[in-house]
């Protein structure tokens, strides 16, 4: 309701229209969690004092329209389409030119056959000359081209990569999304399964959150999500897999890896965390250390990517019910517990 209520004060406050696409803009706004939107919107209106319609409508298009991903995959294909296609017809020019050169052949082995004196040999070699060197000459345009097209479909292959990028990153942490999460996830277990390889899985979220969004606003939240992020990029290398699954949750995914293993990486992770003291930006105010609770669970055989999710899911809430800032596994007396309460 707070950042509803920043919404509709901006969209007053600036006599915009308050429209379903002007609300979403400013809502998004208020709730800082994409950082590219909020710098774009400070930098026009330290510019200009306001936001046009056209700002709006660009803002919209380029940072919020659920269709922004698929018009660029559009656009990234049309062009590789029209590339195909001017490559096909210089194709077909080459062919044509090739038939009309063994017909020069042909027509210059009949000429050969037939002549009678040095002229009308020197006039058949002549033509051959003349017919060799434009299809030299068709050749080489031909290889210019196709080395054009080389480097134009490779930078389209390129676009088409940081799209994919794009639109599998959370905007505010840098970390993998929840789309992100719910693929890898399910090409871990399914690669696990396959080879019999242990697999691990950390579901974890930030303790008390909501009251640093309370106490000192939803930019130190942000500070927050941004803090946790960084520890865990900094212990966590190679092939693990690390999402913000959604809010204040976050995942790991531990290929090869077993149950104690993946204990000492969460444990690890939470001691980072705890270690680096939150100042709020704005006033300097030091405002205590951010803990983390951590669920931990390992494939077992039968597993789907949702069962093993499940089992983490329960063993973080064992964690939080036994106090938080602590790492709990399914073999666990806290998760047991914690079973046998649901079973009641």
């Amino acid at each position: 309701m707070a950042f509803a209520e920043v919404a509709l004060g901006q969209i007053r406050s600036l006599r915009q229209a308050a429209v379903p696409r002007n609300y979403e803009v400013w809502y998004v706004y208020a709730a800082g969690y994409n950082c590219s939107l909020n710098r774009i919107i400070n930098e026009t209106l330290a510019r200009n004092g306001t936001l046009s319609e056209v700002d709006l409508e660009q803002i919209y298009d380029t940072y919020l329209s659920p269709i922004r991903t698929t018009e660029c995959i559009d656009k990234v294909g049309a062009r590789v389409i029209n590339e195909i296609d001017e490559v096909m017809l210089l194709i077909t020019g080459a062919r044509s030119m090739t038939a009309g050169f063994g017909d020069s052949l042909r027509e210059a082995a009949r000429k050969l056959g037939g002549a009678g004196n040095p002229a009308q040999i020197k006039s058949v070699i002549a033509a051959l000359m003349t017919s060799t060197l434009e299809m030299q000459e068709a050749n080489r345009v031909l290889e210019d081209r196709l080395e054009l097209s080389k480097v134009e479909i490779n930078n389209l292959q390129h676009s088409l990569e940081a799209i994919r990028a794009e639109s599998m990153t959370d905007p505010l942490t840098g970390l993998g999304n929840r789309k992100y999460f719910d693929r890898a996830v399910a090409d871990a277990v399914a690669l696990a399964t396959s080879e019999g390889e242990p697999l691990s899985l950390l579901m974890f979220d930030i303790d008390h959150f909501k009251s640093f969004n309370d106490n000192y606003g939803h930019l130190t939240g942000d500070q927050v999500l941004r803090l946790v992020a960084m520890s865990l990029k900094q212990n966590i290398k190679g092939q693990d897999i690390t999402a913000r699954y959604g809010g204040e949750e976050f995942a790991v995914v531990l290929p090869s890896t077993a149950l104690n293993q993946a204990l000492t990486v969460a444990d690890h992770i939470r001691r980072a965390v705890m270690a680096k003291e939150l100042k709020k930006k704005s006033t300097g105010e030091i405002l205590g250390r951010v803990t983390i609770s951590i669920g931990v669970s390992m494939l077992r055989p039968g597993d789907t990517p949702d069962s093993l999710m499940e089992r983490a899911d329960a063993c973080l809430y064992a964690a939080k019910r036994s106090g938080r800032n602590r790492a709990i596994c399914e073999t666990d007396p806290e998760y047991f517990a914690g079973a046998e309460i649901r079973v009641a």
